[in-house]
Order: structure tokens, then C-alpha cells, then sequence
């Protein structure tokens, strides 16, 4: 592993840190090294505040705090810049980040990957290699844009990154034929489950998984905040003393008749606990109308806990990224409700939890 390699490594160390915290912004991780020792570490820790760059450079300037002014220029203009994303070069929610690492003097950055977002996409670079800074962009660079799916998803196919989850037994049913609800998944995969529920924007169920789970779709059993809870539901039919219109997390009922939030709304401040309505357009396949819908919130990834209808309606549509199959090899339901059927699945990983195998897949059509 060269010394480029090793420090871009912990940049994405840094990186992971934010997930579930930064959405719809990238996560990213950024060193600073002098003479072959980091001198300064950071990443985004939080949507609306300081990115990567500007917390390294920072904790640089504590961790050399006994050292004068100039020798901490001194120090900064013999180093380089790690950052696992091109930093930004426009005024958004915070000044450019190009702008900070020129102002710094920094004589050379080592980039992950390009960013595909259109106000940034190539202009950081530039804005750095015209005020003389060394560039390199392309050390590890795809597992900067693995770390950062969701977010590449969204920036370049203008659509979420979807992720279709369910559990089911032995035999392949997912639910019983009466109104008990079949416990499948043991608690240990539940937490697991909770932890998924963190790391996504949003969280999507149908009108029948609502009215006979009741779920309340938080990560209560995970640290982190819970995603948007966003419900299917046509006809307005769900009564309100369902937990998902409970103030524990901010919930968007999907349906035909009204619409009460614009696209422009932040639906993911800190402490939004409101119910919203959000209107699909008529005569549209129904999973392009949410996808788009998706896309127009500004909702970057979503997790698909829904009923084998709606989940069998994503994987027919061909739009999904991912699927997280959990399978109770011990448990059996004959006559049951059974559970979706994959295809152009192509399989990646699997890990057993107990009496529980979880099987992750990927939709091999969107590599061809």
C-alpha cells in the first residue's frame, strides 16, 4: 500500500463517522500531512455546518497551537491536503472549501474522486490548479464513490438510491394469511435493522403494511436520528392514531388528492416532527411517480420496508439498487403470505446472525 493509499484510507475512516448525520451532502474525510505524519484530521460531521476541510484544518491549528503564527504557515505550506471528495467551489451553506485550502497556502491536495454535483463537478479543481496548488485526483477512487452511493445516485440518475429490505421464513413467506402479525427476524438482526434505518433518508411502506403492522418506522433500538417516514396511500384511508402520525419522527403520506409541502421545504431539519401530504402526478406508473417525488424532496436514499406488493413493484420497474434479504432458517409458515421474487439479482454477501441469514444483493441490470 503506498503512502497516498494509506492516507486516502483514512480519510474514509473519517468519512463513515457522519453517516446517517450529513445527508442529502456527501460524507467526507479529510488529513492533513506534514512530513509523512497527519497533523490535522477532520470530516462532515453534520448537514449545515462545517465540511471536511475546514475541521481538519482547524484541528491542525490546535494540535500546533505552541507554535507560533508563522512557523504554523511555515508547517501548512510544506503539506498536503487529503480529502476523499473535490472540495467545493461555491457559497452554498458554508464558503467554498477551494477558497480555505489557497487561503491556507497549502502547495498540494490529493483528491479521492470528482464531485458529480453541478455547482462543484470539476470547478473545485480547477479553482485550486489556477491558483497554483499541485492537484491529484483518482487514489482509491472507487471506494470514495462507494462510500458515497447514495449521494452519486442522486447527483447523477436524479433519483434516490434505493434499497428493498424484507425478512421471511424458511418456506419464503414474509406474513401470515390472518391479521397476526409473524415475528420473524430475532432481536439481535432487529438492532441491525434499526441501524439500516439510520444510515437512509427515508423509510417507505404501503397502505396495508401500515394498517396491519401499525410500525412506528424509527430507529429507536440505533443511535442516530430516524429517517423520513414516507407512506403510500392513495386514498387518504390510514387513521391518524396509527404511531407512523405519532411526533417521533417526520412522516410524508405519498397520495391522489393533496399536497401540503413544496419541494423546496427542508424535511430533514433537526426537530421537524410534521405530518406532510405530497400529491403524485395521475396517469404515471406508480414507482416512476415516487421515485421522481423522491427526487423532488430531495430524499437521497430510501429503505423499502414495505409489503411484497410494493416491494415486488420495485423490483418489476427495474428501479432499485439493493436488496437485504433477511431469512429465518428455522422458522416456517405454511399458507402464508409469500414474499417477493428478485431478478436480475446478482448476490454479494451474506452473514448469519443466529438463526437468521441475512442476504445482501445488487440489481446487475444498472452494471451492464
Amino acid at each position: 500500500m503506498s503512502l497516498d493509499e494509506k492516507f486516502m484510507r483514512r480519510c474514509l475512516q473519517l468519512a463513515r463517522l457522519g453517516a446517517g448525520h450529513v445527508a442529502p451532502n456527501p460524507m467526507v474525510g479529510a488529513v492533513l500531512v506534514h512530513e509523512g505524519l497527519i497533523i490535522g484530521e477532520g470530516y462532515h460531521q453534520k448537514y449545515g455546518e462545517a465540511h471536511a476541510e475546514v475541521n481538519c484544518l482547524a484541528d491542525a491549528k490546535k494540535r500546533l497551537s505552541s507554535q507560533s503564527p508563522q512557523a504554523v504557515q511555515d508547517i501548512f505550506a510544506q503539506s498536503t491536503l487529503y480529502v476523499s471528495l473535490e472540495p467545493c467551489a461555491h457559497f452554498g451553506k458554508t464558503p467554498p472549501c477551494a477558497d480555505l485550502v489557497i487561503q491556507h497556502k497549502i502547495p498540494k491536495i490529493i483528491i479521492g474522486c470528482r464531485d458529480p454535483f453541478e455547482q462543484v463537478n470539476g470547478r473545485g479543481i480547477e479553482k485550486l490548479q489556477a491558483a497554483g496548488i499541485e492537484v491529484a485526483v483518482g487514489i482509491l477512487e472507487q471506494n470514495c464513490k462507494e462510500i458515497n452511493k447514495r449521494f452519486f445516485t442522486f447527483q447523477i440518475q436524479h433519483r434516490p438510491y434505493i434499497i428493498l429490505k424484507w425478512a421471511q421464513t424458511s418456506d419464503g413467506q414474509i406474513g401470515s394469511l390472518n391479521n397476526e402479525r409473524l415475528m420473524i427476524s430475532n432481536e439481535f438482526t432487529n438492532r441491525l435493522v434499526h441501524q439500516w434505518r439510520s444510515e437512509e433518508a427515508g423509510i417507505l411502506i404501503g397502505t396495508n403494511t401500515a394498517l396491519k403492522d401499525d410500525p412506528e418506522l424509527t430507529n429507536r433500538l440505533w443511535k442516530g436520528v430516524s429517517p423520513l417516514r414516507l407512506v403510500l396511500d392513495n386514498n387518504l384511508r390510514l387513521p391518524d392514531s396509527l404511531k407512523i402520525f405519532n411526533d417521533k419522527a417526520t412522516t410524508i403520506i405519498f397520495n391522489k388528492q393533496k399536497t401540503t409541502v413544496g419541494d423546496d421545504e427542508l424535511l430533514f431539519q433537526p426537530g421537524n416532527k410534521n405530518i406532510y401530504y405530497y400529491q403524485l402526478p395521475e396517469n404515471e406508473d406508480l414507482i416512476t411517480a415516487l421515485v421522481k417525488s423522491f427526487y423532488q424532496l430531495k430524499i437521497q436514499s430510501v429503505l423499502v420496508e414495505g409489503g411484497a406488493q410494493l416491494l415486488q413493484s420495485f423490483i418489476n420497474s427495474g428501479i432499485w439498487d439493493e436488496a437485504r434479504v433477511i431469512t429465518n432458517t428455522t422458522l416456517t409458515c405454511q399458507n402464508g403470505l409469500r414474499g417477493p421474487v428478485l431478478q436480475s439479482a446478482g448476490f454479494t454477501e451474506e452473514v448469519s446472525i443466529e438463526s437468521d441469514r441475512i442476504s445482501i444483493y445488487y440489481n446487475n441490470q444498472l452494471t451492464k
